[in-house]
This record gives C-alpha cells, structure tokens and sequence, in this order.
C-alpha cells in the first residue's frame, strides 16, 4: 500500500499547502495543475496490460453502457496492511491481538464522509449509484459517463480471438478523493472468472471409478501389468478416508473442536446436507451434529448455464471441501459462503461476508484463475479483504493450482505457454497450498510423499507395455515465482534467491507456503449425488484430487492447530508458519524420489466414466513429474515448505 505522506519538491515541504486544497475542494473549487487542468489520483494498475496500442480497434461507443465498482480505501490503508502484518509476525508485541468485526470497520473501514464524497463525484459525472457496501459503491451509465469520471478514454481491444472494452489510459479519480478510493473495477469487460431464470440446475452427470484398488498405498500389486520402472507397481487406492489423512498429518487426539472453518465456492449443492452426512456415516468419521453445518447463500444466482459458470460443475467442489474438512477436523463447525456467480466480483463478495460477520477464523477456497489474467485492480480489492480478514485474526488458504507451471494449460495453436502461478494464490496475504502425492499404508501408518505432477502412459493393445511410457504430464500442483507481487518478507531466507529472484533481482512472491495430498491417484474419497444415464439421481462415490483437496486438508488442520493452541486464532499463518520451517518434526520434507528412485502406479478406468458398457482403459501413472517444477530437499514451488508432520498441530500447543 502506498503512504499518504507529504513529498518534498526543490527542499520544500508540499504538506504545508494541504489545508487550502482541501478547502477548496470542500467549498467544490478542484485543485488544478500548473495548466489549469484539474489535478487527479492516478488509479495504478486499471489499464490491463493487454491493451496494448497494437490491440487497439478504436473508441468504444459513448452510448454503450458500464457496471463499475469503485472499491473504498478506507481512512487509513497504509495503516490496514502495517496492522495485517504485524498482528500475524510472531516476532511482533502486536502479535495475536486482533480486533473484532466492528474494531476493525471503525478503525479501517471508509468514513460516511468519504461515501458521501465519491457518490457525489460519480453522480456529477452522470453516472447512477447502485447499491453502497462497506467496500465498495456500484454505478452504472453509459461510456461517455465513465470516461467523464475516470479521466480516461475506452476503447475496443483485441485479447485473443475476441474483442473486449478497456481503459486507453490509466483511470484516475480527482485529488480531493486520493485516500478514499482503492481502484475501480468493470471499466475493462473482459471475463473475470474462476475455474474450477437463474436456478441452479440439477446435480452434475455420474463419474465412477473402476477397480482393481489398493485399499492402501500398495496394498494390491498390478501383478499382470507390465513394469514400470523396473519394477511391478501398486494399483491406485480408492480414494483416502479420513482416519488415513488424520494419521498422515499428525492430527492425534485433536477435532478442531470450538474452532470455525468457512469454505467459499460458487453456487451451492442441493443435495450437501445429504451428502455429507451419507458420506460421514459409510467412511467411518464423526456424525454431523445439529447446527454443525451452515450455509450462507446469495438471493439468487447468475451465469450458472455450462458455457459459462457451469454451476452444477461447482457442487462437487463445495461437496469435496466441506467433507475433505470433516474429516481431518470432525468436530470443528463449517460454515459454506456461496458466490452468486463464478466472477471475480462475486468472489469478493462472498469473502466479505466472512470477514464483515467474522463467519470463522479459517478459510478455504478452492479456486483461482492464471496470474496473467488477474488484473492489477481486482487484486488490489483482493487483498483489501485479506488484510480486513488477518487484523481479525481471519486466515485464507487458497489452492495453488492443478496445472503445474501452466505452460501447457496457457499454449494456443499459434503460441507457446509462459510460465505463471495462479491467483488469488499469489497474493502475499495468503495461504497458497501445493499439492503431493501420499502414500499411508497398511495401519494408517505414514510412508512418503512426492510433489504432485503425473505423466500417464495406456497399455498397448497386446498388453505387454506401457505405450510411449512414462507419457504426457496430465497435471500437478500449481507453483513457481509470481511476476507481480514482491517477494514477502517472511519468505526471505527460506526460499531460495534462484526461485524468488527469477523475475527481478529484488525478489518475488513464490507459490506454494504449504502442501497436501492433491494427486488423484492417490486422493480422496467423496460422496455425492448424481445424474445418471437412466435419467436417475442418487448419491455415489469416487476417489477425487487436486489442489482443490489440498486446501481444504491444510484447513482443517490448522482448525486442529487452533485448537490445540487454546482455540486462539492464529490468523494469517504464513509468518508463523515460516518460522516453524526447519524445526524437527514439525514438516515432510517432500522430495519427488523419497524411495530414491521413480514411482507408479497402475490405474483403470470405465471408458464412458460410468460404467464397463464401453469397456476400461488401463494406464500407468507416474508419480512426481510436475511439468518443469520439481519436488526437492528444502523449500521448493511444488510443495513450500513441505506438509504436516506428526509435531506440526502439536506445535501451536502454548505459542
């Protein structure tokens, strides 16, 4: 965040002449530049960088119409992101002292003055207010309106095959308002989206997994396979339960009992209560009690059809989070925040309501886009919410990702991929949570991990081999070095200069702090309702993966950790995280050869995802082959710092 104090131009003080801009600008005369043109507040980070003058098609009509928000700075932003990270250093006196929801917006949160002064700015520029939140006010109006009020011209510019509406220049807001607006976002109409007669539609179509499985990590030996790597493999599990997970990550006596737990996604399953409770009664964890499972849910949805959000796409997701949390943390409460829509925006909004009502102490979010996609704007109003949520004592823990360096998920026909992380898990003021593959064995007992990155090979047609074996990388945990954030400064001596300084000397962000079991060969088993080919509903299971599962894993065992801390909050948890790093006991040190040489492990599956009808397919999967991240002794952009060991929960235990 940028400092509101004074420059100094040629030795002399400017903070001298503030009293009389201000009040000129109270009795409406606008301060001027030296030309007479009234001085404005550039809105750094509006103009998204694919608007480029070779992109450029000319104006936008003055006649087609913009939805905006203006995000609020608050009274003191400089003062939010000091207080966010000094209540999260335990190295801090203000370590642990967070406020409440109300201490926060009182100290924080935008004076009615300010309100006051930007809703009177957008109306006389001819734009209409819509709606004020405690972060942001929505206007809508025509082009013409909006260049009047940001101070800069839209134009048409091509992004790919399509074309979108963007700034040509910086937007900018008056001087007088500097201090009281954050950015604004919506003056560009590109989509801003996350992946993973509005009714929700109905549960999403069946999926099934095909056996044979190992109960455990290598319980069942692929004896009529061919060999990988020398060797014969284990077939997949069939899906991690979580008496196996609890013993992975040291939960030990400990429920996350009294500590609150908020999931957002999109949407919202119709069907979750069923589920979860059918799911938590066939595998053996705790009973949902009365009032344990709560929902917050918008009015009513939008883009929910398949070729936009696809909402029925979404229930797994929350399905997966909310039973993933349970069973790690069986008695600690959920609460799940559905977003309206898949769009940043609504996104937003959905954090918000657990920071404006402190819904919990833990978050995760499973979902997250490209970094190239996310514009400087959206990520300013991102983080607003973060450091709201780390003065409360509110962490967020965000997936890294499921498609390795990207490179392959961001190639066209014309250009090849550019290496990224994913965002919101870029942001400084997160959890970025990696991804492995696990391995617990026979008794619940933990064997190994590697950094989570597949390459697949099929049985050839005569059976005695593995076609191009090992095969193509399919997926793996999101990681590498951000080229927009800066390098934090908890993760300075930890992470490696050659991760953290690949794109400026001065360092940046790396991704990812934390990891968990993500790999779908060796991931999680979730229950969920389905749609059938018969046209039927009915609940299923099947072993499911991905960073998605990663999240909410490291969530419930920091519910775990709060609890045995005395059930204080422990907020923000990168610095305090960080600082455990190196300790005994406390981390996996997760390397991609932790058997010393290469793993696999055979994997069938119905061809139609359903059932035999059509037939299986067989392939061998080969472990730690994350695209061109790699797994290695020490802090590595596949796993962080490693997962929980057996100390890790034990850990926060007085501190």
């Amino acid at each position: 965040m940028r400092s509101n104090r004074a420059k100094t131009r040629a030795g002399v003080s400017m903070a001298a002449t503030l009293p009389m801009i201000a009040g000129a600008l109270a009795l409406g005369i606008p301060a001027a530049h030296a030309d007479g043109t009234p001085a404005r507040n550039a809105l750094t980070g509006t103009r998204p960088l694919w608007a480029t003058a070779k992109a450029d098609k000319g104006a936008t009509a003055d006649s087609a119409q913009v939805q905006a928000r203006v995000y609020l700075a608050g009274r003191d932003a400089a003062g939010l992101a000091a207080y966010a990270k000094a209540v999260s250093d335990p190295a801090s006196p203000l370590y642990g002292k967070h406020l409440d929801a109300q201490q926060a917006q009182a100290r924080f949160g935008a004076t009615k003055a300010q309100v006051t002064a930007v809703k009177s700015w957008l109306r006389s520029a001819g734009l209409t207010v819509t709606g004020v939140t405690a972060h942001y006010v929505t206007v809508s109006g025509d082009v013409a309106a909006a260049e009047k009020a940001f101070g800069t011209q839209l134009h048409n510019y091509a992004k790919g095959a399509r074309t979108y509406r963007a700034p040509q220049q910086t937007a900018s807001v008056p001087a007088g308002l500097k201090g009281a607006v954050l950015t604004v976002t919506g003056l560009d109409n590109a989509p801003h989206t996350s992946h993973v007669a509005d009714q929700l539609p109905g549960p999403a179509a069946a999926f099934a997994n095909a056996g044979p499985f190992s109960s455990y990590y290598g319980s069942k030996t692929a004896t009529s396979l061919p060999d990988a790597y020398g060797k014969k493999i284990p077939y997949a599990i069939k899906g991690y339960t979580g008496k196996q997970l609890r013993a992975a990550y040291g939960a030990g006596a400990y429920t996350g009992k009294h500590v609150r737990v908020a999931i957002t996604d999109a949407y919202a399953s119709p069907t979750i209560a069923f589920d979860a409770g059918t799911y938590a009664k066939r595998n053996g964890d705790a009973a949902w009690k009365t009032g344990q499972l709560h929902q917050v849910l918008p009015k009513k949805y939008t883009h929910t059809g398949a070729d936009e959000c696809d909402a029925s796409g979404w229930y797994g997701e929350e399905t997966l989070d909310v039973e993933a949390v349970h069973a790690v943390a069986p008695n600690a409460d959920v609460t799940y925040v559905g977003a309206a829509s898949c769009n940043d925006d609504d996104l937003l909004d959905a954090l918000s309501k657990v920071v404006d009502s402190h819904l919990a102490d833990i978050v995760s979010n499973s979902w997250g886009d490209i970094e190239a996609n996310q514009t400087p704007d959206l990520a300013a109003a991102y983080d607003q919410v973060f450091q709201l949520g780390a003065v409360q004592g509110i962490g967020f823990y965000f997936s890294s990702g499921d498609n390795g360096d990207e490179v392959a998920n961001t190639a066209t026909d014309t250009k090849p991929g550019v290496k990224q992380v994913d965002t919101p898990a870029n942001s400084a003021w997160v959890t970025a949570v990696g991804g492995t593959s696990l391995a617990v064995g026979k008794g619940n007992a933990y064997q190994f991990e590697t950094g989570w990155g597949t390459e697949k090979a099929t049985l050839s047609a005569d059976g005695k081999s593995w076609t191009g074996f090992p095969g193509a990388f399919t997926s793996g945990a999101g990681g590498g070095t951000s080229r927009t954030v800066a390098e934090p400064y908890y993760q300075k001596g930890v992470v490696p200069g050659a991760l953290a300084g690949v794109h400026h000397k001065a360092g940046n962000r790396v991704v990812p702090d934390i990891s968990a079991v993500a790999d779908p060969n060796t991931g999680f088993l979730e229950g969920i309702t389905q749609s059938y080919p018969d046209g039927s509903e009915r609940y299923g299971e099947y072993r499911i993966g991905g960073t998605s599962l990663a999240a909410p894993v490291i969530a419930a065992v920091q519910a775990l950790a709060q609890e045995a801390r005395g059930g204080k909050a422990i907020g923000f948890a990168n610095p305090s995280i960080y600082q455990r790093y190196g300790k005994a006991g406390v981390f996996h040190d997760v390397t991609d050869k932790p058997t010393g040489s290469d793993l696999a492990v055979a994997r069938v599956d119905f061809v139609n995802g359903v059932d035999d009808a059509d037939g299986l397919a067989t392939s061998v999967r080969s472990l730690g082959k994350d695209s061109s991240l790699h797994a290695v002794k020490g802090y590595d952009d596949v796993t962080g710092v490693g997962s929980p060991a057996n100390g890790y929960v034990r850990s926060y235990k007085g501190h």
